[in-house]
């Protein structure tokens, strides 16, 4: 049994960018395995939009192959894509949009990048944005899970991202992270950084993907806290795969490790045990957290907890500002993590 906190992993370029492709989650998925509920004909939709986006990318990447490749495009020379580069999922949690993105991710030749919002965004933080743009500009397509507007910053770097991506011939698709009963909210025609969002807007249709959480279907409530002891023995038990931290110093290590680097601060891991879990105490707290929690459910990483359980983990202020999409999906996938665990 070990722990986290302790661990800093060092990652190259040639691993970061390696790294974006669907979690094991949904390393298999296609079209066909996804399953549209009867009642939201939005979900089969969907896939049809989807399945005649892969055919476009596919037939894109046709024609830019032929173009001569990225010294003929720096030319002048790529071919124009036909109708809009990108695609964007909008709908609640738990509807099956990441599966549908990754669905689209296999349909299509590579080279190809999915990853999410935030896996960009440190991406570039990690390699700076030229060396980011280059080792991107190749893709056949950039699929972006969880696209986020809540974050000026983030917003404006994203904008300049896909443009440079667009001019260079990729194709897109992207995820939203609207919450349940708010379908539209959080999309392109947000009033918040108007200019920016607009920009990148252009290049996507819009398909709506509506429906209940799937995490959550007909599920019970994630199981109560375990006690100290109890926990200490089921980590115990599980051995060398196992993770036992204390929560508080876990969420303080996290601070010290670039959010680019959770997922490999995982490696080995196959559960994972948090102790005396209590409310967190601030956003820059909540927010890494956020990231740690997505690398886990990526990985499908069961979880156990003692302390206060994972209800009251976000604060009432957090779950009300301008954050909460992110920590509603953190609760959603956590929660589906404390099931399996």
């Amino acid at each position: 049994m070990g722990a986290l906190v302790g661990r800093s992993p060092r990652l190259g370029r040639e691993r970061l960018v390696a790294e974006l492709v669907p979690s094991p989650r949904f390393a298999e998925v296609s079209f066909d395995s996804y399953v549209p509920a009867p009642e939201q004909p939005s979900q089969a939709e969907a896939v049809s939009e989807l399945e005649a986006h892969a055919e476009r990318v596919r037939g894109a990447q046709s024609a830019r192959g032929a173009s001569g490749g990225g010294l003929r495009r720096l030319l002048g020379g790529k071919p124009k894509p036909q109708g809009l580069p990108g695609v964007y999922l909008d709908g609640g949690f738990g509807v099956g949009k990441t599966h549908l993105l990754a669905a689209t991710w296999h349909a299509v030749p590579g080279p190809k990048a999915f990853g999410t919002f935030v896996e960009y965004t440190n991406l570039v933080g990690a390699l700076g944005f030229a060396d980011a743009v280059k080792a991107l500009s190749e893709m056949t397509l950039v699929a972006i899970d969880e696209f986020e507007l809540d974050d000026p910053g983030d917003t404006v770097l994203m904008a300049r991202l896909l443009r440079e991506l667009v001019d260079a011939g990729v194709r897109l698709a992207a995820t939203s992270n609207t919450l349940p009963g708010a379908l539209g909210e959080g999309r392109f025609a947000a009033d918040d950084f108007l200019r920016e969002i607009q920009a990148v807007g252009r290049n996507f249709e819009v398909v709506r993907v509506e429906g209940e959480d799937y995490r959550h279907r007909g599920l019970p409530d994630p199981p109560d806290p375990l006690t100290a002891g109890d926990l200490e023995q089921r980590a115990l038990a599980v051995g060398d795969g196992a993770v036992l931290d204390d929560f508080g110093a876990l969420t303080a290590h996290l601070a010290s490790v670039h959010p680019s680097r959770y997922g490999a601060l995982l490696d080995g891991v196959t559960h994972v045990f948090w102790r005396d879990v209590t409310p967190l105490p601030d956003q820059n707290v909540a927010l890494r957290t956020v990231v740690l929690a997505d690398r886990m459910y990526d990985r499908s990483l069961p979880l156990a907890v003692s302390g206060e359980g994972l209800g009251g983990l976000f604060t009432p202020e957090m779950l009300e500002g301008g954050y909460r999409k992110k920590y509603y999906r953190a609760l959603s996938r956590l929660t589906s993590l404390a099931r399996e665990g």
